[in-house]
């Protein structure tokens, strides 16, 4: 939920006459308090907060009364909420619980299959993709090589044909993998513009982006609208209510996407319940608009809208982020607490950095530029054009097949990124750190403990992450899934 300020509760602080209120003035007179309000243009803020509270009760589930308690709703606004989430399959009844006093109350849970998320881990050299459910729980995953200086015909079709491989079921009416609004005999991974389309071309229309919420009456929850910009994860339940489409007529259901009278969906054929795609890689990019920089190796990319070209060529919302960003934030969804930097060591180096929980990506989504820090003056010529950046001299380091050097040069950038903003844990990921974790955790682990021992601080610990060299993909999907829940993301 775009400017919500993730999972908190919201509270007013204008007069009651804002009930009416809808759309883009609908915020205004809000701010940040210690409960839910009943507010129309705030019902899809309470419907994450309800959604979200059901998803941490894993399988035990929740009563509406503890419901009302931890989100300062009333009963009454919880029951609605609750019961629309139940008629669209995605909550149901888990069993009784005993009282103190009175009946047994009914405990709801949340049914995972009912909505589906797309993770990309687009690298310079593979597609990784995984399918996660409502949980975050990887049920698919699929990868395949690719160039990614292959220029943007090739890149784009590999990742809509790998996307589509990783969907259950047959194609609906005739779509072709990857075909958005084509006729039945489109190519897969065709988007009715011009085969030879090259990066640096912005010639497609479509402002799809997961996040915000659509407060008409007709909004449904993680949207996948293409009018009038409209957004997945948006979750505007009012009486109509449904999750995965948006702007649709009154008969629309969960995860179709809003596609011109007579188009075929794209990939929405594939998975009724697939709220979109989250797409990650390498940076620098404009994570707000989904536009990439000079990608650090492949300038040619710069200025490609990769959102509005991969949201036309699925049929799907998309949400783009660097690489190390979309890890941290799967970390961070996944349980993991306080500041950290998340350090990834595959065919590049960058961080992802979470400070108070939150991703911190920078006005221009800049943060995390880690790799290209320089530390040796006049050292050897990185990739970005500088010298002495801890990317080449680590990735230097690998190439020889010193990891002891390469472990202790990661080190030095991590040292740095602890004296700077005093973080709580260093993770570490990536391909070539899940092929010797143990080498990377002792080497990085030794810089910080030297420099505890001369700053008198505690050392900060390094962990590898659980997620092995999957983690930038499964956090590509939180990309989609954080805005369903309040929990920022796309």
């Amino acid at each position: 939920m775009r400017g919500t300020g993730g999972a908190g509760a919201v509270g007013t602080t204008g007069a009651t006459g804002a009930t009416g209120a809808t759309g883009a003035g609908a915020g205004a007179g809000v701010g940040v308090g210690g409960g839910g309000v009943n507010l129309l243009a705030l019902r899809s803020h309470n419907a994450a907060l309800v959604l979200d509270l059901l998803r941490t009760a894993g399988d035990e589930g929740i009563s509406r009364l503890e419901l009302a308690e931890r989100t300062g709703l009333t009963p009454q606004a919880v029951s609605k909420i609750t019961a629309r989430l139940r008629e669209d399959g995605l909550v149901a009844e888990a069993g009784r619980r005993a009282s103190t006093g009175g009946k047994p109350r009914t405990v709801l849970r949340l049914v995972p299959e009912a909505g589906h998320a797309v993770g990309v881990h687009l690298d310079r050299d593979e597609v990784r993709v995984v399918l996660v459910d409502l949980r975050g729980t990887v049920v698919g995953e699929r990868r395949a090589a690719l160039d990614l200086g292959a220029g943007a015909e090739a890149v784009l079709g590999a990742v809509g044909e790998t996307v589509a491989g990783v969907l259950p079921g047959g194609l609906d009416g005739g779509a072709r993998p990857g075909s958005a609004g084509l006729d039945g005999g489109a190519r897969p991974g065709s988007a009715g513009h011009d085969e030879g389309l090259r990066p640096g071309e912005p010639e497609l229309d479509g402002s799809a982006q997961p996040g915000a919420a659509r407060l008409d009456r007709d909004s449904r929850l993680g949207s996948a609208g293409f009018d009038g910009g409209s957004r997945s994860g948006s979750a505007g339940l009012d009486k109509g209510s449904r999750l995965g489409s948006a702007g649709l007529d009154e008969g629309s259901r969960v995860g179709v996407a809003g596609l011109a009278d007579g188009s075929r969906p794209g990939l929405a054929g594939l998975d009724r319940a697939l709220l979109g795609v989250g797409v990650a890689l390498p940076g620098p990019l404009d994570h707000a608009r989904g536009v990439l920089h000079r990608v650090t190796g492949f300038p040619e990319w710069d200025g490609f809208p990769l959102r509005e070209a991969l949201a036309k060529r699925l049929g799907v919302p998309v949400a783009v982020d660097k690489d190390t960003n979309a890890a941290a934030l799967g970390l961070a969804a996944g349980g993991e607490g306080g500041s950290f930097a998340y350090l990834h060591l595959g065919t590049g180096l960058g961080a992802g950095l979470v400070i108070g929980g939150s991703v911190h990506r920078g006005a221009r989504t800049g943060a995390g530029e880690f790799g290209h820090q320089v530390i040796q003056i006049d050292g050897p010529p990185c990739t970005c054009g500088d010298r002495g950046c801890v990317e080449a001299l680590c990735l230097g380091a690998v190439a020889r097949g010193d990891l002891d050097e390469a472990a202790r040069v990661l080190g030095a950038g991590a040292a740095n990124l602890v004296g700077l903003l005093d973080i709580d844990v260093v993770l570490l990921g990536g391909r070539t750190v899940a092929a010797a974790p143990e080498a990377f955790v002792g080497g990085v682990g030794a810089v910080l403990e030297a420099r505890a021992r001369r700053t008198g601080e505690d050392a900060v610990p390094v962990r590898v992450t659980a997620g092995g060299d999957g983690a930038v993909a499964v956090g590509a999907a939180q990309l989609v899934l954080g805005p369903v829940f309040g929990r920022g993301g796309g």
